[in-house]
């Protein structure tokens, strides 16, 4: 059954509500705090923030964890050489956060781990403070991708680290 109420909420989201949470000095924050954080570990973070669904996609009941699973595919998180790529996707209609983790890293970390990561950075956009909980989250998850695919000699830098902006 479609949910109205989510409906209503998606279609009438302004498309440049995503600049209120996260203005630029606040996404030029994200970025640095992944490129520093990527020198700690082996893996590869990617940040994407989408405002809302395409009304196709919430007719079709498209949850916050599908669509970012498709995020993860299309910005080819995948694409690593130790298949260590981890997506934080941020679907502001919903007040929804995901986190996807690539299969090398994801057989190594239970799914609590990353859900208590996205339970803090809610915790700090519930207060309204988004740089706070973006930096919070990326910095768990590097926690985490540092204990479990620890940095080597070579550590190129496969993914951008600039948050994206995804615009239905």
């Amino acid at each position: 059954m479609v949910n109205l109420g989510r409906c209503f909420k998606h279609l009438f989201m302004p498309p440049w509500a995503w600049r209120r949470a996260f203005p630029h000095a606040t996404l030029d924050a994200i970025e640095a705090a992944i490129h520093q954080s990527e020198s700690r570990h082996n893996g590869e973070i990617r940040f994407a923030i989408e405002t809302s669904l395409a009304p196709a996609q919430v007719w079709r009941g498209m949850s916050g964890r599908a669509r970012a699973i498709e995020v993860f595919s299309n910005l080819r998180v995948w694409d690593t050489e130790h298949n260590s790529g981890v997506l934080i996707y941020l679907l502001l209609a919903d007040h929804d956060i995901e986190i996807v983790a690539d299969r090398g890293i994801a057989a190594q970390v239970e799914q609590s781990a990353w859900e208590a990561v996205a339970q803090a950075m809610e915790a700090a956009f519930r207060q309204g403070d988004f740089e706070r909980g973006a930096l919070t989250g990326i910095e768990q998850v590097s926690a985490l991708l540092a204990v479990h695919v620890p940095p080597q000699d070579r550590n190129p830098n496969e993914l951008a680290n600039r948050p994206v902006i995804i615009r239905s």
